[in-house]
């Protein structure tokens, strides 16, 4: 399963990979590509919650648009 969130407010790689950490530390998350020039980030695993993957990366202080 693939699942693109829109996320705003990372400015850098740093903020990518802050974004990236997060995602990738939820369960069932095999891996995520972040871009920050992009704002998106793809995550792929096993049955993803749009909703769990949302709360993490507005934890690492960035907004997911869609």
């Amino acid at each position: 399963m693939e699942l693109t969130l829109k996320v705003e407010g990372m400015m850098c790689p740093k903020c990518e990979a802050r974004t990236k950490k997060a995602l990738e530390a939820v369960a069932g998350v095999e891996k995520a590509e972040v871009s920050h020039t992009a704002g998106t980030a793809v995550v792929t695993g096993e049955a993803l919650d749009a909703a769990v993957l949302k709360a993490a990366v507005e934890e690492a202080g960035y907004t997911v648009v869609g």
